[in-house]
């Protein structure tokens, strides 16, 4: 009885497993799942762990063995999805940015877009000028310990901070002075939502980058935003299309095909390569779901779509979630109290179901479950003496913030967009990282002129993403894959182009073509000598020709596969 209890235990062990999920505020949620259950279930069981219903805007990333970062299909289970082995570690982001995120229905919601872009901020991917990035670091503070009190924050307070990959004392006095003379009396509330909605204006708002590289070999980073597709080179931006404006995604191993009709019917096609063909398939998926999302009306609308011109050719996908259209009509439905949002140094109002955090103390990520609780003072005075939070500082890179406003930015033909007067470069950072404690930031990639690019990815898992050493292979690899043309990689096929992907496709069908006859052959060889008894094989079987084929060819062949067989049996028998 007892052995059969501990059997019993142990096949309910096997067919269950761990997740750690690591959150926005840089807690983890940890659960134990089926082995069949599929991604929707372990979002339904974070959402509600967070008390959020406005969900569509976030997703689940993983890292697989290999370093390259996916989203978790939630259509799919979760164990063949991932490539490891459990326990699993995934991470909660932000994976489509709400073109307005003051609009949305509820703060948890706000409050979790605004933790994002925080992230966004110091991870070097949200660029800016010097002024809008005082401000949003002012107003980061305001929200984490409040009204500057002489008592509590000491001359130079705001250095205890990490906004940035790297600032400088200038920036931070200007943060400070901000903090003192603009933000007093605002509540964390107010100071998240303005947040917000300065971070909305900036150009690079809702950029998650992907690295590639351009037809003359020189560094690039793609990404999708709320407002369409976007193309980076240094300090420019050098492409942007909008969402009406692309109207076909395609890759084949490491090349990525963006195809768009701008104005006047001028129709174009960029072209990059990814570092790995698992990179670039990535990459398709998420523009895929991004095109999706932001510009269909319906979800009824979404088909599938495969990454090549023939069916039997290249990966299929679909989004399987709701559009944003949708998703805006059914926030304003949500007619809850709302949920209470725990902060450092603020007593909950009301017992509702609420998101639990840590002091809100500082930018910098705090170390895998890592929960302290103590006052404001406690934790400036702990972020001055842990060698888990030492500040990072630049003595020379306070003013190379620069963005333009959203109003230019949505004009798909103003050409290449200067988006910093020098090139911003997100630095390694001494500071532990909560999600990336194998692995290396990723350095800088530089242009053949010399200036290097200007956002970072972040680093999502223990397994991390790509090192040092992969980067800089795929950095000093130059394929070229063709003359340097447009800045962006626009690319004009040209005629000889066109005629070899013309007969490229044309031998692909006429392959296609010859292995279903053949099968049809087969099918009908099997049908005709077999024993059924339909009118139109009644007449074949009396042909002459199928007589002479099935004395001549069929029956001599089986009679030898039949030899073969029981040859095969044989041996078999008796060994």
């Amino acid at each position: 009885m007892l052995s059969r209890l501990m059997s019993g235990s142990v096949r309910n062990l096997e067919r269950e497993y761990l997740c750690t999920v690591r959150l926005l505020d840089d807690t983890e949620y940890t659960c134990t799942i089926q082995r069949d259950a599929k991604g929707q279930y372990l979002f339904d069981l974070i959402c509600h762990h967070l008390n959020l219903l406005e969900k569509d805007y976030f997703g689940i990333r993983y890292v697989d063995p290999d370093k390259q970062r996916h989203w978790l299909e939630f259509t799919k289970s979760i164990s063949k999805q991932m490539k490891s082995q459990p326990p699993f570690t995934l991470c909660l982001r932000v994976k489509f940015y709400p073109p307005d995120p003051a609009a949305l229905k509820e703060e948890i919601t706000r409050y979790l877009v605004f933790l994002q872009i925080k992230r966004d901020l110091y991870h070097g991917r949200l660029l800016c000028k010097t002024s809008d990035a005082a401000m949003l670091a002012a107003h980061i503070l305001q929200a984490e310990i409040g009204d500057y009190d002489p008592g509590k924050h000491p001359e130079g307070y705001s250095s205890k901070f990490q906004f940035f990959p790297k600032h400088s004392e200038k920036l931070e006095r200007r943060i400070a002075e901000i903090h003192k003379t603009e933000l007093i009396g605002q509540t964390p509330e107010t100071s998240e939502l303005k947040f917000l909605q300065k971070a909305q204006m900036l150009e690079t708002y809702g950029v998650d980058p992907h690295p590639c590289k351009d037809v003359s070999g020189n560094p690039a980073f793609l990404a999708f935003t709320p407002f369409g597709f976007v193309v980076l080179q240094g300090n420019k931006r050098v492409h942007f299309l909008k969402w009406n404006e692309v109207t076909k995604l395609k890759f084949e191993a490491k090349t990525f095909h963006i195809y768009a009709n701008q104005k006047e019917d001028r129709k174009i096609i960029l072209t990059y390569f990814a570092p790995t063909p698992e990179a670039c398939k990535h990459l398709w998926k998420c523009g895929v779901e991004n095109q999706a999302f932001y510009k269909l009306e319906k979800s009824s609308q979404v088909r599938t779509v495969s990454s090549s011109n023939l069916f039997f050719k290249g990966s299929r996908f679909r989004y399987s979630g709701r559009v944003a259209k949708e998703v805006m009509e059914q926030s304003a439905k949500i007619k809850r109290e709302p949920p209470e949002i725990h902060r450092a140094g603020l007593v909950p109002s009301r017992s509702c179901p609420s998101i639990t955090h840590g002091p809100r103390l500082s930018s910098v990520p705090r170390t895998r479950r890592r929960a302290v609780h103590i006052s404001i003072m406690e934790g400036l005075e702990s972020l001055r003496d842990s060698a888990h939070s030492t500040p990072v500082r630049s003595v020379s890179h306070s003013d190379c913030f620069m963005s333009r406003s959203r109003s230019q930015a949505t004009d798909p033909g103003d050409g290449t967009a200067v988006i910093s007067d020098e090139t911003y470069s997100p630095s390694n950072s001494v500071l532990p990282t909560p999600v990336a404690e194998h692995s290396m930031d990723l350095p800088i990639s530089r242009q053949n002129n010399g200036a290097p690019c200007s956002i970072e990815e972040e680093k999502e898992s223990e397994a991390g993403t790509p090192t040092a050493g992969d980067v800089a292979d795929f950095s000093v690899d130059s394929r070229a894959k063709g003359p340097a043309q447009s800045l962006g990689g626009e690319v004009a096929l040209s005629e000889a182009e066109q005629v070899n992907k013309f007969v490229l496709s044309v031998l692909r069908l006429l392959l296609v073509t010859i292995g279903l006859l053949f099968v049809l052959l087969l099918l009908l060889i099997i049908l005709t000598e077999s024993d059924l008894d339909i009118a139109f094989l009644r007449d074949i079987r009396q042909t002459p020709e199928f007589e002479q084929f099935h004395y001549e060819y069929f029956c001599p062949l089986r009679r030898w596969f039949a030899c073969k067989l029981r040859w095969v049996g044989g041996l078999l028998i008796n060994k």
